[in-house]
């Protein structure tokens, strides 16, 4: 059974998930570490990306909510 993504990433900030990208991406590009593990490496990569999209797009929804409120607020009151 495949792991979902809040197991492989669990309550990672976007701050924390991308420094754990940016480790795995510095690690592989230097050749510190051998091709069969890079090839893992790489395939977390994929899954620490994915989770910083999704919180991406949760933070873009917000913002657009709270403007879509404020823009309500502001016509009502003119």
């Amino acid at each position: 059974m495949a792991k979902k993504e809040s197991e492989d990433s669990p309550k990672l900030t976007f701050e924390q998930a991308q420094a754990q990208l940016e480790k795995i991406v510095n690690d592989i590009e230097q050749g510190r570490i051998p091709l069969e593990q890079s090839i893992e490496k790489y395939e977390q990569g994929m899954k620490l990306i994915k989770h910083c999209r999704t919180i991406l797009e949760q933070a873009e929804k917000k913002i657009e909510t709270i403007s879509k409120e404020m823009q309500s607020d502001s016509e009502r009151s003119s």
